[in-house]
């Protein structure tokens, strides 16, 4: 199965391309430009590289969330209508779950985190196994405290990965539990974790139509939570 991935739920944005387990290619950037200038030009490029046109993808998945807003839409956007014009099926898959693929070669205990701003962080946990990864804990939203109190049921090493790892890193909670932090390479989401869960989804037929594939959120966006706090001020 040839698989097309995209992951832009955080300030990095990649593009890769699998055929089955097998990466035919992958682009990644991290410079802070915006992702409705940089991904379909990755896409673009990763296709003529790889010799691939789009008829020949058989899934498109994407990184559904968590994550930034802004970012999740443009990417569940992208591959909607990428899949919908080959009329081929989609797989939004876990942002968590797709950086955790980075460590699935490792053995410990993955946390997977992402800054969630507010005083949170979007997390799951996972165990690696040293050839595949397992899920303890479903996505949520929590403060590092919580998080870390949370950690401390699991088995060492806790292996921290994500945007928001060295924050938990530098947080002295995490500190007495003897975090550790992977290679910098290794430490964010990459479309490559999205399509290595995008397949597991599909082997398990969780493939979706274009038209069903929907952005995943833990909270509701900054503008809501705000309109939610004025009208339980205008009811008191």
């Amino acid at each position: 199965m040839r698989i097309l991935a995209i992951d832009s739920s955080a300030t990095a944005a990649s593009a890769a391309l699998l055929d089955d387990d097998r990466l035919l290619g992958e682009f990644y950037i991290n410079t802070r430009l915006t992702h409705s200038q940089t991904l379909m030009p990755m896409i673009e490029n990763l296709l003529q590289c790889t010799r691939t046109e789009l008829k020949d993808v058989d899934l498109y998945a994407v990184s559904a969330g968590p994550g930034s807003f802004t970012g999740i839409r443009i990417g569940v956007a992208s591959i909607k209508g990428l899949a919908m014009a080959q009329n081929k099926p989609c797989a939004g898959v876990s942002t968590l779950e797709a950086m955790a693929q980075n460590l699935g070669h490792m053995t410990g205990t993955i946390c997977a985190v992402m800054d969630a701003r507010c005083g949170q962080v979007y997390n799951a946990i996972f165990t690696a196994h040293g050839n595949s990864i397992e899920r303890i804990t479903p996505d949520r939203a929590l403060s590092i405290e919580d998080l870390a109190e949370d950690c401390k049921n699991y088995t060492n090493p806790i292996i921290l990965v994500g945007d928001g790892a060295k924050l938990c890193y530098n947080n002295e909670r995490f500190k007495s539990l003897n975090a550790v932090l992977p290679p910098e390479h290794l430490l964010y989401q990459r479309a490559w974790g999205v399509a290595k869960s995008a397949l597991k989804v599909s082997e398990q037929g969780g493939a979706v139509t274009p038209a069903a594939l929907m952005p995943v959120y833990l909270r509701l966006p900054q503008a809501e939570r705000e309109l939610k706090k004025r009208n339980k001020g205008e009811i008191k």
